[in-house]
């Protein structure tokens, strides 16, 4: 055991977090997202949603600044009037977690480029998230 590790950071993904690079990206999935399908690693937090498993990762996690927009979301389908509420919590976890308010504004991809990237990614983490788009992919930046 180690100390002040959060319970909802399963071991595997503590080690996923360490061995990632500066520029890795990982994917933190909904219920509904493909992580087996998609991973060539994947982590499963059930139980928990994204929010909650973003805010964990974010303490251990530096997010890159040397890229305009290290956060990306699945683009909404056209039969979609509104953001997803979700998308603020998400927005209140990262400017929570940002010290240096480096955080502008995430960046919109189409689901299809969104599967593209998840496949290239680190690794994915699946969630029991049942609100729709909420799939996010964070860049590890440096300390």
């Amino acid at each position: 055991m180690l100390k002040n590790i959060p319970e909802i950071i399963p071991s595997d993904l503590m080690k996923i977090l360490m061995d990632m690079g500066h520029g890795d990206e990982i994917v933190i999935g909904d219920a509904n997202f493909p992580a087996v399908e998609m991973g060539r690693r994947v982590v499963n937090t059930k139980g928990h949603g994204v929010p909650e498993v973003l805010e964990a990762m974010l303490k251990f996690f530096p997010l890159d600044t040397f890229v305009e927009k290290p956060i990306a979301l699945m683009q909404t389908g056209p039969q979609f009037k509104e953001e997803p509420t979700i998308w603020d919590d998400f927005k209140k976890v990262i400017n929570k977690s940002d010290e240096k308010n480096n955080f502008k504004e995430f960046d919109y991809i189409d689901r299809f480029e969104f599967y593209e990237r998840a496949k290239k990614s680190f690794a994915i983490v699946g969630t029991s998230e049942t609100s729709l788009y909420a799939c996010i992919i964070i860049k590890k930046g440096v300390l």
